[in-house]
Order: structure tokens, then C-alpha cells, then sequence
């Protein structure tokens, strides 16, 4: 899969594709990305991105004639699903990570300032996605956010796919608690079930202990499964 964020701060980008997991899967050719520095597409004297708003306003506005060269730099661009990161957009969800995940590549705009011009959005976008009700200084860490859980299915990337299939979400309800060594840690046991051997009843305290986790934290979550 191919990956692209234009932004005005490709460090950051560039920082999270060191570490981990992503930068095996780089090393594997699983994934390859591209930041791509919006201000290099400026063509005034001081690389100058933003503008003030049309109709007054606090704060700047990013232009669009950078953000379009910038995207018209990328080879087939007219391919690759256009994702702005927006606290405007619809809640980004594993569902569409999963969907994501089977297209050839993704093309992320990171926003700053005030927003982006509508224009942008209007004739460009595939779709604003947030991935949540708060405003972040920068639409970095959200694109980075939905980079990973997109990545996190396409083949190759996970060593266990039955890992991915446990995890919180992947069945409608929140992954049940893990527990490692030591068996004791200040007075608190690891629950004696999964001391046991029996799998059976493994399976049966997680699917319970997996319940008991949604309808405190998320019964959201058991409202949807109801509804459907």
C-alpha cells in the first residue's frame, strides 16, 4: 500500500515511520509512504501557504493553489481515495480502516491554521474524517491515527491474524484484559481461569470478561449490536 500526506510539517510524518511496527513493514514492502512538504509548492518569496479568510475571521486559511500542485505531484493521483483530516469530517471507524485497507494507496492532507479553502474539499476531496469531538493543533496525528489502524490489515502487516480478529472492535465489542508474569504482582493474582489449561473455559471468562468491558466503558457498542 501506498501512502501520502501532504503537509506543512513532514518531520512529524517522517518520526513515526522510524519506529515499530510501521518501519518493518516498510523494510518488509508491505507499505511505502511519501511526505510531501506543501511548501515547497508555494511559488511566492517566502513559501507562504495561508491567507486570510474571505468575509473576516480570526486566523488563516490555507490556500488552495499549493495544496493542488502538491497533490498533482503524486503519480496517478486521480487513483487514490484524497482523505482530509477535519474535526468537521464523519468519525473515522475500524470498519472504514478495514475498507481502506484493500485500496492500493491513500492520499492524507493534513490541515492547520483556521481550516482549509472549501474549494479544496469541494472538488478534490474523497472525504473529511475526524476521529473525534476535539480540535488538535494540526491534522497530523489524526491522519497518522487512521494511517496505522488502515495499515494494521493489509496482508503482511500483522505476524497474527488471530491477533487482529481479538482485538477491541473487530467483533462489535472491546477486547477482554490481558495478563502476563508474574502470576502475582503486589497482592494482585492473575484470575485462576487462564492458569487452568482449560480452553473452553478460556474462551468462555473472555467472551464474558469482553462483555462486562463494553457495557461499562462503551454500551454504545451493545446498543448498535441490539439495533441491528
Amino acid at each position: 500500500m501506498r501512502l501520502y500526506f501532504l503537509t506543512l510539517f513532514p518531520e512529524i510524518i517522517h518520526g513515526y515511520f522510524n519506529e515499530s511496527m510501521m518501519k518493518r513493514a516498510l523494510e518488509n514492502g508491505v507499505i511505502t509512504y511519501e511526505a510531501i512538504d506543501i511548501r515547497d509548492f508555494a511559488e511566492n518569496k517566502h513559501n507562504r501557504v495561508d491567507d486570510y479568510p474571505y468575509g473576516g475571521g480570526a486566523g488563516m486559511v490555507m490556500a488552495a493553489p499549493p495544496i493542488i500542485r502538491a497533490l498533482r505531484s503524486i503519480p496517478d493521483y486521480e487513483s487514490y481515495p484524497f482523505i482530509c483530516t477535519s474535526p468537521g469530517g464523519k468519525t473515522f471507524s475500524g470498519g472504514d480502516a478495514v475498507e481502506m485497507a484493500a485500496v492500493e494507496g491513500l492520499i492524507f492532507l493534513c490541515g492547520h491554521y483556521e481550516g482549509i479553502d472549501q474549494r479544496v474539499i469541494d472538488a478534490y476531496v474523497t472525504q473529511e474524517y475526524s476521529i473525534g469531538d476535539y480540535v488538535l493543533t494540526g491534522g497530523e496525528l489524526p491522519a497518522l491515527v487512521m494511517a496505522d489502524a488502515i495499515a494494521r490489515h493489509v496482508p503482511g502487516f500483522m505476524g497474527n491474524t488471530e491477533s487482529l480478529s481479538e482485538e477491541s472492535f473487530e467483533n462489535g465489542r472491546l477486547e477482554y484484559p490481558q495478563y502476563t508474569r508474574p502470576e502475582s504482582f503486589e497482592d494482585l493474582q492473575v484470575p485462576s481461569v487462564l492458569l487452568s489449561g482449560n480452553h473452553g473455559a478460556i474462551r468462555q471468562w473472555r467472551e464474558e470478561q469482553s462483555l462486562l468491558k463494553t457495557k461499562k466503558n462503551r454500551p454504545d457498542l451493545l446498543e448498535k449490536e441490539d439495533a441491528k
